[in-house]
């Protein structure tokens, strides 16, 4: 069922190495993803991994077990591993015992639903993996219809955005669009469309939120670029008490997806 591998040099070791780069993902469409709780939640939500290593702390778990017979059914790989090659994999001193590997799906932006959900997500040039990984696992939480990449933004398949999502990254649709692509797209969104602006005259508490409606953000350095900020039916401010002048990205995003369910 399973094969025993200890070289670091392994072909298979050296190319799951080898997707902690992005182009490497890109090319083979393919991601890492780390732990048995994640892999257990992508098993359930039908995602088999493609190759499937593990080491002697998982051996003999029921969900390895389940994992394991998810993998071989899909004709993927199974390998037993040393914790070195774990640590090598994850670039962790104290990796996870089970690490796989996993297509990358994104849903096309003409195939979401509105009406599936009463929120959706947009993000703009969004650049750090750890906020998008947040906020996808909030979007998760919050049953959002999808979270949409506008721009140029990070992968989503990162390793590290992937571990932020704590395994919401299988169950919430991912998009990806350009601003053209996005624009045109949402002019026949049937809700709300929102934005967040430090200059906004609305209160974020105070604003309707026609449903569905669809939380546009923008990155970390610049916010709303002006021309996303006019594809907005209603731009808020979330109120700024204290010394700081802004929030984190993901904090942001939170509060709005909240407001707006």
């Amino acid at each position: 069922m399973s094969r025993l591998v200890t070289s670091l040099t392994n072909p298979t070791v050296k190319s799951v190495r080898g997707l902690h780069m992005r182009k490497e993902r890109e090319q083979s469409g393919l991601f890492v993803a780390e732990g048995l709780k994640i892999v257990t939640e992508a098993v359930e939500l039908g995602h088999a991994p493609r190759i499937l290593m593990y080491g002697k702390d998982a051996e003999g778990h029921a969900l390895l077990k389940r994992a394991i017979q998810a993998t071989l059914a899909a004709r993927g790989e199974v390998i037993e591993v040393t914790q070195d090659i774990l640590a090598k994999v994850s670039r962790r001193d104290n990796p996870q015992a089970v690490v796989a590997v996993f297509a990358q799906v994104f849903t096309p932006l003409t195939h979401l639903d509105p009406a599936a959900a009463p929120c959706f997500v947009a993000l703009h040039r969004v650049r750090d993996p750890g906020n998008l990984g947040t906020i996808v696992r909030t979007a998760d939480a919050a049953g959002c219809g999808a979270v949409i990449l506008v721009g140029d933004c990070c992968d989503p398949f990162s390793v590290e955005a992937v571990r932020a999502t704590m395994g919401s990254i299988f169950a919430v649709p991912i998009v990806k669009a350009t601003e053209a692509e996005f624009a045109g797209w949402r002019s026949s969104w049937p809700g709300s469309v929102v934005g967040t602006l430090l200059s906004a005259d609305v209160d974020h508490r105070q604003a309707s939120y026609a449903k569905p409606a669809l939380i546009l953000m923008g990155n970390e350095q610049q916010g709303l670029t002006p021309d996303m900020a006019a594809l907005c039916d209603v731009n808020v401010k979330i109120p700024m008490r204290g010394r700081a002048d802004s929030l984190n990205l993901s904090v942001a995003t939170g509060i709005m997806i909240y407001a707006a369910t």
